[in-house]
């Protein structure tokens, strides 16, 4: 951990292969795969340029040419940071797979990703891997399918804005049959021109069973 005045700056992790060459090798894999384009290849010691290999499936390295048996092969993988923006603010991961922290996590703010869905064929899915926030704009009778909840024991939330069309049409919306609605009934919803009604849905095993409340409703 580096540091700029008394603020720590988190610096590149990097994680290391090494390979003792056969005869004519070209082909390393990796223990722990690589970012492509993080990544340096030492030959004996020597930095190899781009040009002498390949490492364009997260995993592998193909040397241009064969090795000798012997050589020994070092592969350094880099994980990737945004750099700081202002002197004395540290660093922030960007991190693009799921991450487990232990512990608790306290943090100044958050943002959570906010995604618009949309009915095709009378059918619209809100998958969980894409967000926490969801719109959805009527344009026909749809069915709502929930996609990718986490695995059961792990609790998942998501908010559902639902806005009519201008025209007030009055669509239908059926939803899954694994929701289980406050007092055991489904929300009417507004019917009125691009009135809007939040809903909030949440699980914890895995989607078998989502619990379904409404946040707000005739909002504009």
């Amino acid at each position: 951990m580096g540091y700029i005045g008394n603020q720590p700056v988190p610096e590149a992790t990097q994680t290391r292969d090494s390979f003792t060459a056969t005869s004519s090798q070209t082909t390393f894999t990796t223990s722990e795969g690589y970012s492509v384009g993080f990544v340096d290849v030492f030959m004996n010691g020597v930095r190899l340029n781009a040009s002498d290999f390949t490492a364009t499936d997260g995993s592998t390295i193909v040397l241009a040419s064969g090795a000798a048996t012997g050589d020994l092969l070092d592969v350094i993988a880099y994980e990737t940071f945004k750099p700081s923006t202002a002197a004395g603010v540290a660093s922030a991961n960007t991190f693009t797979a799921d991450q487990t922290i232990s512990g608790e996590l306290t943090v100044d703010s958050y943002n959570e990703s906010y995604n618009a869905v949309t009915s095709t064929s009378n059918a619209t899915t809100v998958d969980c891997e894409t967000g926490n926030v969801f719109s959805h704009t009527l344009t026909e009778n749809t069915t709502f399918t929930f996609s990718n909840p986490p695995a059961s024991g792990t609790a998942y939330a998501f908010s559902l804005r639902i806005v009519q069309d201008a025209s007030a049409s009055g669509y239908t919306v059926t939803w899954p049959g694994s929701v289980d609605w406050a007092s055991a009934t489904a929300p009417t919803l507004t019917a009125t021109a691009s009135a809007v009604d939040w809903l909030v849905f949440s699980t914890v095993d895995g989607g078998t069973t989502w619990y379904g409340f409404v946040s707000g409703q005739a909002l504009a």
